[in-house]
């Protein structure tokens, strides 16, 4: 079986975006996996951990919300994994989010709970097993970008002035992620 890569999507996001098609045209369709998360941090959890277990996976690249589960399934399988603007600190970024929201992509709505926040803080981990090319936008209108440069300091972290958060140039480091999967 071929190895594989998941791409986790961030808050609010879907499994079929511009960045997952990208991915599956250039990897092609059967190497690129792009779930739709659960709202729920636990149950997005158990869905991922059911595609790894499932599956010969190689890589996880994550985006934002999406970044810091794929640190923590990095940590639990000593995976690697490629962070696109990564949270660090959903707790805290999304505690304005809760209640109904509206997905991007389609615009169905969605509950975020209150209890997610305590469910994301357990899920926080010290980048040490797992091996990170994080990718940051300096112009990011979400998250600070000093704040993931900083908590991955140990880890190879590249920042390009510029950009937002939507990471829209992911095929600028196209081949830098096929590389690091190798």
């Amino acid at each position: 079986m071929k190895p594989k890569i998941l791409y986790l999507h961030g808050f609010g996001s879907c499994g079929v975006s511009t960045k997952s098609t990208y991915l599956k045209n250039y990897f092609g369709p059967n190497t690129v996996t792009a779930p739709d998360l659960p709202s729920e941090p636990l149950e997005a959890i158990a869905l991922i951990k059911e595609l790894l277990e499932s599956g010969t996976y190689e890589l996880l690249i994550g985006s934002s919300l999406g970044g810091y589960y794929a640190a923590y399934m990095a940590e639990m399988y000593s995976l690697k994994a490629v962070l696109l603007n990564p949270s660090t600190e959903p707790w805290i970024t999304l505690a304005d989010h809760v209640g109904w929201q509206k997905r991007f992509c389609d615009g169905q709505l969605f509950e975020f709970k209150k209890i997610y926040l305590d469910q994301l803080k357990t899920l926080q981990v010290n980048p040490q097993k797992g091996c990170y090319l994080v990718l940051l936008h300096s112009e990011d209108e979400i998250l600070d970008y000093r704040i993931a440069k900083a908590y991955y300091a140990d880890q190879r972290v590249i920042v390009e002035y510029g950009g937002n958060h939507r990471f829209e140039n992911i095929e600028d480091y196209i081949s830098m992620i096929d590389h690091f999967r190798k």
